[in-house]
């Protein structure tokens, strides 16, 4: 059974359609990815499937409930950490619960036992410019993990590492997707980067945005150090890229 399911939502803005007819679906410790052109709708999706936006047409279902325009069921973290600077990582990181209303020292009590296993043990008392990028990453997504821990939408969350950074934190996300139980969608424009870590890839392309193509990659995981070297690796691509091509050529 799918823990996330999107079932045919369409938005417009101002009567342009952005979204058109979009059906997908998450399970269970799954690492889906969002690909396709800038434009295309993606970070629309997200607000819909997070809550922050209504649909014209659609549903979201989590789990079996309905979950359209309700906020807070799924986590939601967007390209930039957006960390305050004025807080600690310990407090950052304790944001979510301090919205939800629990007490300042409780918690912080609860988010303690996180900072092992996301890494970041010893920072709870730094302030985000001692850390690096990497570092930075992940109290961001321990932040995005505990708005709820199940579901995580991630919008382009390493495009602003350098590569040697972002392929440790590729390393790091599955690793710690398979210690918590986290299933994940994130949003790529790196074909690269979804073959590397998706279980399938949806492209979503054309204006309006429309899901073209859902491609199952069916390479165990963890990947092998050289998988972006084989044959099977070169494979995948030229096959999105050619689906890519034939959308942008017949403007579907």
């Amino acid at each position: 059974m799918a823990e996330l399911k999107v079932e045919q939502v369409s938005k417009s803005f101002d009567g342009v359609p952005v979204l058109e007819n979009i059906s997908l679906q998450l399970h269970e410790k799954e690492l889906v990815a969002l690909l396709g052109v800038s434009g295309g709708g993606k970070t629309t999706l997200f607000n819909v499937i997070s809550g922050l936006l209504l649909p014209d047409e659609g549903k979201v279902f989590l789990d079996g409930e309905e979950i359209t325009g309700k906020p807070g069921k799924v986590s939601y973290m967007l390209q930039k950490d957006l960390l305050l600077p004025y807080r600690t990582i310990e407090d950052n990181v304790a944001l979510p619960l301090l919205i939800k209303g629990e007490k300042k020292k409780a918690a912080r009590e609860k988010i303690q036992p996180f900072f092992q296993e996301f890494g970041l043990e010893g920072t709870q008392k730094q302030y985000p410019a001692q850390l690096s990028g990497g570092m930075r990453q992940r109290a961001a997504l321990l932040r995005t993990y505990m708005f709820s821990q199940k579901i995580a939408l991630l919008d382009e969350p390493f495009s602003a590492l350098d590569t040697l950074t972002k392929s440790a934190m590729h390393k790091w996300y599955l690793k710690v997707m398979e210690q918590i139980h986290l299933s994940t969608i994130f949003i790529t424009h790196d074909i690269d980067e979804a073959i590397l870590l998706a279980d399938r890839i949806y492209l979503l392309t054309g204006k309006p945005g429309k899901i073209t193509e859902e491609i199952l990659i069916t390479e165990p995981k963890p990947r092998r150090e050289d998988f972006n070297l084989t044959e099977n690796f070169l494979e995948y691509k030229r096959q999105i890229m050619e689906k890519i091509g034939e959308v942008q050529e017949t403007g579907r």
